[in-house]
Formats: C-alpha cells, sequence, structure tokens
C-alpha cells in the first residue's frame, strides 16, 4: 500500500502547493523512498504486462514488492498484490488466464502461488520446507515444472557418547568434507542438491522428476508435454571442471535421461522453439580465460545438428526466447555499458529493438535488465536512465514507450547529478576507455569541485548509462564522481575482458589514472581534492593504488581482495578463481599471487585509508580486509575498519546496509577533504 499513499500524497501536495517550491538535494534517508521495476512479463497475446514493483519499509529496514499490472498501451495500470511482503516471479499460462507467483505473504515463508486474474483469488499450490526455483508452465497449462532443493542427510564420522540425563553439553561439532561447503549470501550449506519436480496447478503433493547428486537447472517442456529438458554437470569431479554442463532430455513418465550435448564448456538455458522441433542454448567452448563470451547454439529437438548462431556478436548473449515464426530468436546484450533488446536470425543477423534497458541494480550503476516477449511479437522490458531506476518499457518492434514513473513522488522534489559519459585513451596502450562524470546538484563550471573516482566490482562487469543511488548521494554532497570500464569490464568484447587475464590489476591502473586526467581537464576539478573508493573488484584496485600512488587524498577500500593467496582458500568460489584467474594453485606458483596482491605494496601507503566490508561476507572475506588493516597500522598509515553486521557480499540487502556505506565514505572523505597533504 506504500505506494498507493506516496501517490495520494504527491497529488495533494500539489493540489495544495503547486510546482513552485524549491527543490533539494537527495538525502540519505531518500534511499527508503526510491522505487524501481522488475521482471516484467507480458501477456501471452501481448495485451496487459505483469511486473514487479519494488519498495523498502523504513520502520523495519526491510526490501519488499508486489505485482502490478497494466495494460499495453498503459492504461488501467492498478496493484494485483498488496502488503509489505515479497511477491515476485509472476508467469503466464499459456491461455493468459492465470499466472504463478512467490510470495511470503503467509508466515513469511516463501511459497508458490497461483492466481486466477478474472477473480484476482490465489492458494499457494503446495506446502513444503523449501522454496520452488525456476518456474515453466505445461504447453497444456495443466502442470508446472520447477526446481527445487533437495536435502541429503550428512553423516558425521565423530561418534560422541551419550551424555548424561541432565547434562548441558556444546553443539554437536559440524562435520564438513566438500570443497564448497559455504556460498556468499547463503551462509554455510546444507547437503542436498536442485532437482526437478513437476506438479499439477490444481495443487497438492510435487512429483521428483530428477534424482541424482547433482543440481540442475531451467527446466522447459517439450511441446508435446512428454519431455523437460534442462542443463546440469553431471561429472563425478564437477566442483573441479565447475564449467562443463550438458543439455539434458527427461522422459516425465519413466524418469528417463538423454544428454543432448557433448562439448567442453557450459551449455544451459534450453528454449524450445514454437513449432517444437528445436532448442536454443547457451554456453561456450571453455579455454580457461578469466572471460569467455557466452555464444547462441540452436539443435534440433533430438540434439543433432549443433551450430553456432552468433558467429559474428562479439557481445554474451543473454535470455533467449524464440520469435514465433521460428527463425529466429530474441536476447539482450550489453554494449558499451548499455543493454540492448535484440533479434537475431538462425543465420546471425542481429537488429536492436530496443536501448537503454536496465535500472536494476539501484546502489551502484551496474548493466542490470530483464525483458519478456509475447506470442505475437510484443516486449516488456526494464527501462533505464541515469535520472531514474528501473521503469515499465514496452514496445511492439516499431516503437518503444515508458509506461511508469515509480519515482516521481521523490524526484519531482530533488534535484540529481548531471551524468555525461566520456571516452579517453589509456597512458598504457592507447586504448579507448569509457566512463562517466557527474556534476553534484547546482553546478557551476566556474567552481572547483572534489572528485571521487569510484571503481566497480567484478572485475568482469560493466557500469552503464543507468541511475545509482550511491554514486547520487555523492553527488548531493557536493562531489563530482568519475565511475569508469577499465579493461576487464565485460560489454566491449572478448579480446578486451580478457586484457587482464592473469594479469589483473594491473595496468587498470593505467586507464583510471587517465581518466582522473581527462577528467581533470574539464577545468572544474580540485587537483588538490581527489578521493577514491570501489567495492570488491573495485576495492582491489583501490588498495592497488594507494600502493602505487600518493595523489589521492583519502581512499575506501570496501570488501577486498588484499591477498590472492589467502584469498583462494577462505572465498566460497577459489576452485573457480585459481583455475580461471591464475591458472595454478598458490604453492605451485606463488609468484603470480604475491605480485598481484595489493599486500605487497603495502609499504607504499600513505594515504589514509579506511577499510569496509560486511562480516557475513564469503566471496571477498573479512579477513582479507583485517589483513590490510594490520598492515596498514603497522606501517603507520591512517586507517579504520567500518565492519556491517549480518552484511554478505552484497552489502545492500538491506536498504540501511546501503545508507552506512554511503556514510562511512562521505565521513572518512570529509574529514580529509581540503587538509593539506
Amino acid at each position: 500500500m506504500k505506494h498507493i499513499v506516496k501517490t495520494i500524497i504527491l497529488i495533494l501536495i500539489i493540489t495544495t502547493f503547486g510546482y513552485s517550491q524549491t527543490k533539494t538535494n537527495l538525502e540519505l534517508i531518500d534511499i527508503f523512498n526510491m522505487e524501481y521495476v522488475s521482471d516484467p512479463q507480458i501477456s501471452p497475446d501481448g495485451s496487459k504486462v505483469i511486473y514487479v514493483r519494488n519498495f523498502k519499509d523504513v520502520m523495519t529496514d526491510k526490501n519488499h514488492s508486489n505485482l502490478w499490472i497494466s495494460n499495453f498501451d498503459g492504461s488501467n495500470n492498478r496493484p494485483l498484490t498488496t502488503g509489505n511482503q515479497r511477491d515476485s516471479n509472476p508467469r503466464w499460462s499459456h491461455d493468459g488466464t492465470r499466472i504463478t507467483f512467490k510470495s511470503n505473504m503467509a508466515s513469511g515463508k516463501t511459497k508458490l502461488y497461483l492466481m486466477w486474474l478474472d477473480t484476482k483469488e490465489s492458494f499457494p499450490l503446495f506446502n513444503g520446507p523449501e522454496t520452488p526455483g525456476q518456474i515453466t508452465w505445461s504447453h497444456d497449462d495443466k502442470q508446472v515444472a520447477f526446481t527445487m532443493f533437495v536435502p541429503e542427510k550428512q553423516e558425521s564420522i565423530i561418534k560422541m557418547p551419550a551424555k548424561p540425563e541432565g547434562a548441558k553439553w556444546n553443539a554437536a561439532p559440524i562435520y564438513i568434507d566438500d570443497l564448497k561447503y559455504r556460498s556468499d549470501g547463503q551462509g554455510y550449506l546444507k547437503s542436498g542438491h536442485n532437482q526437478i519436480f513437476t506438479l499439477s496447478v490444481s495443487g497438492g503433493t510435487p512429483r521428483q522428476i530428477t534424482s541424482s547428486e547433482f543440481d540442475h537447472d531451467s527446466p522447459v517442456w517439450s511441446k508435446d508435454n512428454t519431455h523437460l529438458f534442462y542443463s546440469a554437470n553431471y561429472h563425478k569431479d564437477e566442483e573441479f571442471v565447475p564449467k562443463d554442463s550438458e543439455i539434458y532430455q527427461v522422459k516425465i513418465s519413466d524418469g528417463k535421461i538423454k544428454q543432448l550435448t557433448n562439448r567442453y564448456g557450459p551449455d544451459k538455458d534450453p528454449a524450445v522453439s514454437p513449432d517444437g522441433s528445436k532448442i536454443a542454448y547457451l554456453g561456450f567452448d571453455d579455454r580457461h580465460q578469466g572471460y569467455q563470451v557466452t555464444q547462441l547454439y540452436v539443435m534440433n529437438i533430438d540434439g543433432s545438428n549443433p551450430r553456432q548462431v552468433s558467429t559474428e556478436l562479439d557481445r554474451s548473449v543473454d535470455n533467449i526466447t524464440w520469435s514465433s515464426d521460428n527463425n529466429g530468436l530474441y536476447f539482450q546484450y550489453d554494449n558499451e555499458g548499455d543493454t540492448k533488446l535484440a533479434h537475431i536470425t538462425l543465420d546471425g543477423k542481429v537488429s536492436i529493438i530496443a536501448e537503454s534497458l536496465g535500472g536494476l541494480s539501484l546502489g551502484r550503476p551496474y548493466t542490470a535488465a530483464s525483458y519478456s516477449a509475447s506470442t505475437n511479437d510484443r516486449f516488456a522490458y526494464t527501462l533505464g536512465g541515469t535520472d531514474h531506476p528501473a521503469d515499465l518499457g514496452v514496445s511492439d518492434g516499431k516503437s518503444n514507450d515508458r509506461l511508469t514513473s515509480v519515482n516521481d513522488d521523490l524526484f519531482s522534489f530533488k534535484n540529481l547529478g548531471k551524468v555525461e559519459e566520456m571516452w579517453w585513451t589509456s597512458s598504457y596502450d592507447q586504448r579507448k576507455i569509457q566512463g562517466w562524470l557527474v556534476t553534484p546538484p547546482n553546478f557551476d563550471p566556474s567552481k572547483k569541485y572534489p572528485l571521487i573516482l569510484e571503481i566497480h566490482g567484478g572485475p568482469f562487469a560493466a557500469y552503464g548509462s543507468v541511475y545509482s543511488a550511491e554514486i547520487q548521494a555523492f553527488a548531493a554532497a557536493g562531489y563530482a564522481v568519475l565511475y569508469t570500464n577499465p579493461r576487464g569490464s565485460t560489454s566491449y568484447g572478448e579480446e578486451f575482458g580478457n586484457l587482464i587475464h592473469h594479469d589483473y590489476p594491473n595496468h587498470d591502473f593505467d586507464d583510471l589514472m587517465s581518466g582522473v586526467d581527462a577528467a581533470i581537464e574539464k577545468g572544474f576539478i580540485d587537483e588538490q581534492n581527489l578521493f577514491v573508493t570501489g567495492g570488491s573488484g573495485g576495492g582491489v584496485l583501490t588498495a592497488w593504488i594507494v600502493g602505487h600512488t600518493d595523489r589521492f587524498k583519502a581512499a575506501v577500500v570496501a570488501k577486498p581482495v588484499i591477498n590472492w593467496y589467502s584469498f583462494v582458500l577462505y572465498t566460497d568460489n577459489g576452485h573457480v578463481y585459481s583455475k580461471y584467474w591464475f591458472g595454478n594453485k598458490p604453492w605451485d606458483n606463488p609468484e603470480p599471487y604475491l605480485k598481484r596482491s595489493p599486500l605487497s605494496y603495502v609499504g607504499n601507503v600513505t594515504t589514509p585509508t579506511m577499510l569496509l566490508t560486511g562480516e557475513d561476507d564469503f566471496r571477498t572475506p573479512i579477513a582479507e580486509s583485517e589483513q590490510y588493516y594490520a598492515a596498514l597500522k603497522l606501517e603507520n598509515v591512517e586507517t579504520a575498519m567500518v565492519r556491517i553486521p549480518g552484511a554478505s557480499h552484497g552489502i545492500a540487502s538491506k536498504p540501511s546496509n546501503l545508507i552506512v556505506k554511503i556514510s562511512a565514505v562521505l565521513a572518512w572523505f570529509d574529514k580529509y577533504k581540503d587538509m593539506k597533504k
């Protein structure tokens, strides 16, 4: 109901006072009022769109979401669900009369629901201890298939004697023998695997279709509803070959499995053509590179005649959907920081349908977007922009429209920093590097402004022309902000991404420093007040920068890797990083681990440096930050450590955590701003 109340208040304010009041800059508390649209699902006939409207509760520090529905032309836009809960993953039946969705509306536990759209009645399809994952309707609309975690009992070899009656002993020891035993955001993992289930849309008891000691992903139905296609990595040593899944077919009646693909590399996300004769899927030939472009493939329904379709596109293909004529597919891809919706023919010709998809990363300006297509080739997508988080966009393939403005109630009375795209030449090898320079609200080009260099993580990721609450908060505090995509960033092709292969974080430094120089050339940057921060891979680069230059007044190193040797033994994906990012285990060849570690250059640091990490971060565990904090203290460098309780690698999982992060960065920079070096 929050968004309805916000709209009513806005109408009353406008009616009473008009638009004459002076706009103010964003405040950190405004983050609780920011909303965004996600997961838009267009109806099969293209007449309606159901989407997720995300909002926050300032009193409980929670992220909530409800389902909304709109006609394709934007009329009759209204909520399907209401309440301070999390409703998500709406999926239409093929006849357009019902949807399934997930919700924690009852007792706080997320369940799978079915809703009749004519009456808005809904009910949970089943009650179980686990939450369904990916969901797909059968073509006759009688069943759904989904993945769901099935726990497995893990026996401990530690046998304790029976304790005396009434004795109070410590909890039983936890016995672990898996390579990957914890995961960021999930904590310590339970024994078990994701299996595939089917369930009647009348509800009842799910039927387990697969049963093996492996995870199963992305189930889709055959046209005659007799089989499911899915991806899985069935290698006995799957933890040591993490990127070698295949596409399989399973017969519903007897569980018989047939392997359809066979090559070294991931084959995933199968999509069956409308006539049921072909399967499209995604993957690549694994060459153990840090960054490898995901390609589009098509094969016959029996697995014969597999061929690559995206032969001329040097960008990763994502989110594939067949066009209604069976002769091509729709997909999304990132190019130079912009997410595009496109069509590709089976002979590889690409045409763009819509641009500026995005806006799903509210905290920092990462490229992230989604779309869906109807059976008559209409589209709904998340529409992003530097001046607003994701709204609902639609397209008929010829014209594109924006249907919502969910933050107008806030942004109508707030000033935002202006975002300018810029390119410069790297001092290292003259490559062109893209970035964005943000100026404070009420910018005056005759004045000098302190500059924050903000660096993205990944490192195989990309920033773009999208809204960022964090960047805008820095601008509202009076800082110009430069964010950029140095070498290694995605959306510029495989060669550019792999410029850091077995070399990260070396020459990103030159790209970033050249960007700072290009910003200074604009004439309004105070060269005596330069600051730098970044998270994850950006934390690595921030620590690397202060170990190689003293031009910055202060730095905030967020959730970093400081010591690659220790990192691959602490992190939840060490088996991936050691194999793909280094090529050897650290004890087999320690030299590159040490040479590429910011810790090796701590003796050079004079810049006041803050460390900031979530205490439950299992991706770049807080032990990395603790090492750097201790090293800086031993070097007598001004330093501080901020530990965020309960936070994983995605620090902003709670709205207040995003505010904590921004507040800490600004407090540290404000402390040193205008001070003489």
